[in-house]
Parts: structure tokens; C-alpha cells; sequence
């Protein structure tokens, strides 16, 4: 890394529960690619002041995580047709102070329901409403999957996601069972009040044939340790997190790092 000068272009990430997997990742590449570039995580206590000095500051790049990915939407300039779609946002781009949003959670979604190989008559069980669900939800549509199921308590937020893709929805879990199984809750997420939780029962995990949890930290959350152990191919939300990092990296430089860079800035991540 670079040392600090006044030169030096900044981007950084908010989210309520900050980790080190994006900043390893970019600061890594910076260092591979002899850019004199910066990357910091912070948890803002007033996002629209944090989303001023985005603006304010030139901070070129920034990341959006839980909880601000839809409050986010009010404080920028101009909508991506990939966060506009599912109203949702996790990166947003500076250009002389026009603040553009974009969502790559979707893009990440995307590729690895197709790298995995996921067959799309499976039936699907999505825990959670909020904007990772939106983005989860609309690449399940968008890929073919059609028996797709909404779990959220908020009726009002789970109703109107499967509405607008043409799903179900129910408030609870209640013994359902499903071919794949997804977590798009903070449950299992380092730091939080349910960090030892399951995202779904065990018999739910042993009648699945898919277990995808998008939670990023910790790598091997509850549902992804329970669900290895009984033997059922996984997808998990570090590698959900390295493909929209890779593409949140290359918005933001312009500049689109190599497969074995992309590696070493993984396996570096990972590292900690």
C-alpha cells in the first residue's frame, strides 16, 4: 500500500456492521496494480451526512450494505438501470460530485446460480425482504426459477417483493421445505445479536438440495457449517461478496483485474 499523500483517491463502504472483507480485498488489488488508491470501512451513525461527505469530499466509490440499501436511493443523483430495477443499491460512483447507484449484488447472484449449475425447477425458500432480497429474488426470476417462496415477518415488505416477481409469501417458515434454501438475513452475521442462529431448521437443511446463505462474515456462517455437514452442496455469501467486490472494483478504477489478481486479492481476504 502506498503511503498516504494528498493525491491519493479514497473509496469506502458503509454498513451498520463493517468488516474487513472489502477493504482487504480492494486495498489489495490497489497494491497488485500500483494504484494510488485507498479503501476504508466505517459505520456511519447519520447516513445522509455520511452521503454528503461522499459528495463533498470527492470520495470516488461506495459501498452500501445493511441496513441503507433502499434509504440510500433518496441521497444520490441518478439510478443505474441495475439498482433502478430492483430499487436497491449497494455501490454508488462519484464523477464530480454527480453520485450515481448501481447494485452488483445482483450481477453476483446472477453468476453463480449459473456457475452452480442450480436447475431452475427447483423449488426455492428465500428468507428475507430487504435490498440483498431484492436482488436475490429478481436473478432467481430473471434465471428461470419459478416456484419461488417469500419468508418475512413484514407483510407489507414481504408481500409487496413477491408480488412484483411473481412469488408467494408467507410470514413464517412453519416446517417448509424446499429444494434450495436461501438466507438473505443478517442471522449467522458476525457481530449481531444472532450470530450463533440458524437461518433454518435443520430438517429444512436436510431436505434441501441447495444451501445458499448470502451472509459474507463470518466465510463458514451456522447455516453453511450445518449444511456441509450434512453433505449438501453450498454457496456462500464470501463468494457472493467477492464477485459484486470485483465488480464495485472496476466501476469505480475503470480497470478490470485478472483472474489470478482477483484470486490473490481473495485468498488475501480471506486470510484474516
Amino acid at each position: 500500500m502506498p503511503i498516504l499523500n494528498k493525491d491519493m483517491t479514497l473509496c469506502i463502504s458503509l454498513s451498520a456492521r463493517p468488516s474487513n472483507n472489502g477493504t482487504r480485498f480492494h486495498n489489495h488489488l490497489y497494491g497488485q496494480l500500483d494504484l494510488n488508491w485507498i479503501y476504508k470501512a466505517f459505520a456511519p451513525t447519520n447516513l445522509e451526512q455520511a452521503i454528503a461527505g461522499v459528495r463533498g469530499l470527492g470520495i470516488r466509490g461506495c459501498a452500501i450494505s445493511m441496513p441503507y440499501k433502499e434509504d440510500v436511493i433518496a441521497l444520490v443523483d441518478e439510478m443505474d438501470p441495475s439498482a433502478k430495477a430492483i430499487d436497491s443499491v449497494n455501490t454508488i460512483v462519484n464523477t464530480d460530485g454527480h453520485l450515481k447507484a448501481y447494485n452488483t449484488d445482483y450481477t453476483a447472484i446472477e453468476q453463480l446460480l449459473a456457475s452452480n449449475a442450480v436447475p431452475t425447477d427447483y423449488s426455492v425458500l428465500v428468507q428475507g425482504a430487504g435490498g440483498m432480497a431484492k436482488a436475490t429474488v429478481a436473478a432467481l426470476r430473471d434465471a428461470g426459477f419459478r416456484d419461488v417462496t417469500i419468508i418475512a415477518r413484514n407483510e407489507a415488505a414481504g408481500r409487496a417483493l413477491a408480488d412484483q416477481y411473481g412469488f408467494r409469501w408467507r410470514a413464517a417458515l412453519d416446517g417448509g421445505m424446499a429444494d434450495m434454501i436461501i438466507n438473505v438475513t443478517p442471522i449467522g452475521m458476525a457481530g449481531g445479536a444472532e450470530a450463533d442462529s440458524l437461518s433454518f431448521p435443520a430438517e429444512a437443511i436436510e431436505a434441501a438440495r441447495v444451501v445458499f446463505d448470502v451472509v459474507a462474515l463470518p466465510a463458514e456462517t451456522p447455516l453453511i457449517r450445518a449444511a456441509r455437514e450434512a453433505g449438501k452442496p453450498v454457496i456462500t455469501g464470501a463468494e457472493v461478496a467477492t464477485i459484486q467486490a470485483l465488480e464495485q472494483f472496476v466501476l469505480y478504477t475503470g480497470v478490470r483485474p485478472t483472474a489470478e489478481q482477483v484470486r490473490a486479492a481473495e485468498e488475501f481476504m480471506r486470510a484474516q
